[in-house]
């Protein structure tokens, strides 16, 4: 079971706080280089398999640079994330570009940097071809519409926006082999957040399956099969985190037997995991600012919904420690809130804490993924630093606070006095 234990003590944040005021995101190296570890060693048994961590979860390239030290490749959905990866020094199939809705800019930038380019929509093989030309290596990704049920987060497959269908996947794969492509991979996410580890085994399974229909009807060989993401992580305390040594261990069994069995190994198996690698390592540490009584009670943050926007827009429970209260009873019940002006920025509601008062220091869990990444600027608010514990005990920032001229840094009030209105 998960607990919501810290790594750091109230002392110890008094410290940082001295140099890096509140809030901030802070990031345990240790733990992320030992789960980088324990997921690559569950699957060791995969010749050539490799996780791309999906960039999109913590886009920093000081934390991008510790995966790739573990082994781990990026996978990358915008111009931005393949410019960081190209910054830190990635190229050829240490990168993958999984497009969506996908400009020619793009995807010529991707193949520029050598990276494994997976094709959204049977439509991007022409595109692709006319626009750029068409890469020796192509994946292409499978939305299996209701042969798999979706989860809350990401929906129901056959309502996204992601993927080819069936029938499509066949005929792209004989159209990119008809126009010379020589390697060919396959890809699949289906969920996001998702607790249940035999979910993830069942999606190999309906892989596996289209990969031996694939062959018969192309000729093709399938190298390598992009698994996806959606792993979850246990947010709650209580919930069991996802025992991958046991997805690894479905999904060899399904290996051995339809891949292997049927002629058509080896065949190369990839993650893009990006909340299951860092999520569970990252902590928002902001202050109380003020205590509001009215009809409920609501805990005012330094921190807003513009530095971790999952509990306004999904719902989602983050956890809450308040440091040097740890051990006191939670008999009193808030709405933890931020200074937007906008009555969805709450951090939680009706949870049950320890008094508050003003200055205590509020620790909320799991912000290693989709906490910085999903900041933004409304109402003038400005994004936090972002620090990293290093594995020595060491603090080093790894991206400073903004600042009001980072904000207005895109406008030119020179010319504002001889704006005519």
């Amino acid at each position: 079971m998960a607990d919501k234990h810290l790594i750091f003590s109230k002392k110890q944040i008094e410290k940082i706080i001295e140099t890096y005021p509140t809030p901030f995101h802070i990031y345990d190296e240790k733990a992320i280089r030992a789960n980088a570890r324990y997921f690559k060693n569950a699957f060791s048994w995969n010749e050539g398999f490799k996780e791309y961590y999906a960039i999109k979860a913590a886009p920093n390239p000081y934390l991008m640079k510790i995966l790739r030290e573990e082994g781990f490749g990026i996978d990358c959905s915008s111009t931005a994330e393949l410019e960081l990866a190209k910054r830190v020094g990635m190229s050829g199939n240490e990168i993958m570009l999984t497009s969506n809705d996908t400009p020619a800019s793009e995807f010529q930038m991707a193949k520029n940097l050598g990276a494994i380019i997976n094709l959204d929509d049977i439509l991007h093989i022409e595109y692709l071809e006319k626009n750029v030309g068409l890469p020796d290596t192509v994946c292409l990704r499978y939305n299996p519409g209701d042969l798999k049920k979706g989860n809350l987060i990401i929906g129901h497959p056959e309502e996204a926006k992601y993927g080819f269908t069936h029938g499509q996947i066949i005929e792209g794969y004989q159209m990119l082999k008809e126009k010379g492509v020589k390697h060919f991979g396959i890809h699949t996410m289906v969920a996001s957040n998702e607790l249940d580890p035999d979910y993830f085994i069942e999606t190999a399974e309906i892989l596996f399956k289209l990969i031996i229909e694939i062959t018969e009807k192309t000729g093709i060989h399938i190298e390598f099969a992009n698994l996806g993401g959606g792993i979850g992580i246990p947010y709650k305390p209580g919930q069991k985190a996802v025992d991958m040594e046991y997805v690894s261990i479905g999904i060899q069994k399904l290996y051995n037997k339809m891949i292997a069995g049927n002629g058509l190994a080896p065949l190369k198996l990839f993650f893009e995991s990006g909340r299951a690698i860092t999520g569970p390592y990252g902590y928002l540490v902001t202050k109380v600012r003020h205590i509001k009584k009215t009809y409920k009670q609501f805990a005012g943050m330094d921190a807003c919904m513009a530095n971790l926007m999952r509990p306004a827009i999904y719902g989602a429970y983050h956890h809450i420690t308040v440091l040097g209260k740890e051990n006191e009873p939670h008999t009193e019940k808030y709405d933890v809130t931020g200074s937007l002006c906008e009555n969805n920025d709450k951090f939680a509601i009706n949870r049950m804490l320890p008094v508050l008062e003003p200055d205590d220091i509020i620790v909320i869990h799991d912000t290693g993924a989709h906490g910085y990444a999903m900041g933004f600027n409304y109402n003038g608010k400005l994004k936090s630093a972002e620090l990293l514990l290093r594995e020595n005990g060491e603090v080093s920032q790894i991206r400073r606070a903004e600042t009001i001229d980072d904000y207005f840094a895109t406008l030119d009030f020179d010319l504002l006095k001889d704006f005519p209105v």
